[in-house]
């Protein structure tokens, strides 16, 4: 058999739908509001085919720089020969969702700015940088209640 060189090809299980999750869209998709700022993700949905992103562009996060009635254009970064380019395509609403990606800076940021009203108050100095996790303080092992244990490999059996 020959290669497939189809527009599509390599896209069985990218583009396939979820397990109960086939057949129409729900609602909610098309009531969702994008503005121009928007940080998206895009993933191609195989029921939709009209408006579908190119396989390249599915999982790939970008952000809105257009919105029109049933489609936004989004800047995505497309790696070509060792370059990265701002790509500007138009996907169909129902290919792309928002992204969750700051959700956890904006976290940070509110409980920060807490932070800093609180230290302000009692004027004590407060780390708001992020640490990594420290090693384990120095401790001693007990070998009262815990008697050391031989690891010994098992012999081989041949079962005939």
């Amino acid at each position: 058999m020959g290669k497939t060189h189809g527009l599509r090809r390599g896209t069985r299980y990218m583009f396939s739908r979820e397990f109960k999750q086939k057949g129409r869209m729900p609602l909610s998709t098309y009531l969702k509001q994008y503005k121009r700022g928007d940080i998206v993700d895009i993933k191609g949905n195989g029921a939709i085919h009209k408006g579908m992103p190119h396989k390249v562009y599915h999982g790939k996060t970008g952000v809105v720089y257009n919105v029109t009635a049933r489609a936004v254009g989004v800047v995505v970064n497309k790696k070509v020969r060792g370059t990265i380019l701002a790509k500007r395509i138009n996907v169909r609403v129902e290919h792309v969702k928002h992204s969750k990606c700051r959700e956890d800076f904006l976290r940070r940021v509110a409980e920060n700015d807490a932070k800093k009203v609180e230290a302000r108050k009692t004027g004590v100095k407060v780390a708001l940088k992020r640490e990594p996790v420290k090693p384990r303080t120095a401790h001693t092992v007990d070998l009262k209640n815990n008697p050391p244990q031989e690891v010994n490999p098992i012999a081989y059996e041949f079962l005939a």
